[in-house]
């Protein structure tokens, strides 16, 4: 684990009052419980805050801001008004093209700009101030660790969401990235209030009927090649149009295609409204590296998640990333 300096985001905090938090597209758990657990920080440091995203919360994450402070560019907050802002974070991701809309903002912005990640990327955003440890489990880790830095403690505001974050980062403390100071930090943010079976009841048993007759698809669309060890499922626009599911529904499906005896490597591919197609990988056992095939597509993770976006149509999209995938897994083979 890589040791963060703190001090010169401390000291970006002591000179400025009003900061606006973003992160990536799509936000999941640990971009959010990241947002809201730095909220609290700096709210209990005296400062105005603003929460902004290009996208919106999923609606099966909606329970992670009961007090509604996330806010969407466009929707909820225009541009004109983060004029007055003095300076920006970005917490759970440190390159561009994961900031959508936002980094048109931040682009042109003249403020000065934090990061604050855990991902190993290319393309990175131009931070005044880089926090990055490539080795943490989860940004809400470091969010952690922050506070700590500065010697606020934590509250059940910053807690349950950040227990979130740093639970759903490691597949629920199963993936190799937990380690014994996961479960120290687990234990911190138990002891200020996270109550973990709440939280695993609102992410895991609040299906819709939906999600549920989608999941029943793409296990359906599963296929499997490469001697077993590849497996991958597709989700394509008349799917959504028939279950009525939303996009943000096929959370963790991809783990559905990992979970086959003999697989190494799993895909899901998911078509968007624009007629793209986005991708998860994941991985075990040092198959593959996902955060390399993943930047081959301008997209990034960790080794052994990623994600990223192909234009469509499917069968192009499909192949575009089977050729890639299968030389990685042949490399692998021969090394």
């Amino acid at each position: 684990m890589a040791v963060i300096d703190w001090k010169p985001l401390q000291a970006l905090f002591a000179r400025h009052r009003h900061f606006v938090i973003t992160s990536h597209v799509r936000p999941d758990c640990d971009a959010l419980g990241s947002e809201l657990g730095l909220a609290e920080i700096l709210g209990r440091m005296g400062k105005q805050i603003t929460i902004v995203n290009a996208d919106g919360i999923p609606p099966r994450l909606a329970f992670i801001d009961p007090r509604q402070q996330i806010r969407v560019l466009h929707r909820d907050v225009s541009v004109d008004q983060l004029a007055t802002v003095e300076a920006f974070v970005v917490v759970d991701t440190s390159v561009w093209v994961q900031v959508g809309a936002m980094g048109d903002v931040l682009r042109a912005t003249h403020c000065p700009i934090g990061v604050i990640d855990h991902h190993a990327s290319d393309g990175e955003i131009d931070a005044t101030v880089l926090c990055k440890d490539e080795h943490a489990e989860a940004t809400g880790r470091l969010i952690v660790e922050l506070a700590r830095h500065l010697g606020i403690g934590l509250t059940p505001e910053m807690a349950r969401p950040l227990f979130a974050a740093v639970a759903t980062d490691t597949g629920w403390f199963r993936f190799p990235s937990t380690a014994s100071s996961t479960f120290r930090v687990a234990g911190e943010l138990l002891d200020a209030g996270a109550v973990p079976h709440e939280i695993y009841q609102m992410l895991y048993e609040q299906d819709t009927m939906a999600r549920a007759k989608l999941r029943g698809i793409a296990l359906d669309h599963l296929i499997i090649e490469q001697e077993g060890r590849l497996a991958y499922t597709y989700l394509l626009a008349d799917d959504f149009a028939k279950t009525a599911a939303d996009r943000s529904e096929t959370e963790d499906f991809v783990n559905m295609a990992l979970t086959i005896s003999g697989t190494e490597v799993a895909m899901l591919l998911g078509e968007q409204p624009n007629g793209q197609f986005r991708v998860s990988f994941r991985s075990r056992g040092g198959a593959m590296d996902c955060s390399a095939v993943a930047a081959q597509f301008h997209g990034g993770g960790h080794r052994a998640a990623a994600g990223a976006t192909l234009d469509g149509p499917f069968p192009a999209a499909r192949e575009a990333l089977l050729n890639v995938v299968r030389s990685a897994l042949a490399t692998r083979s021969n090394t």
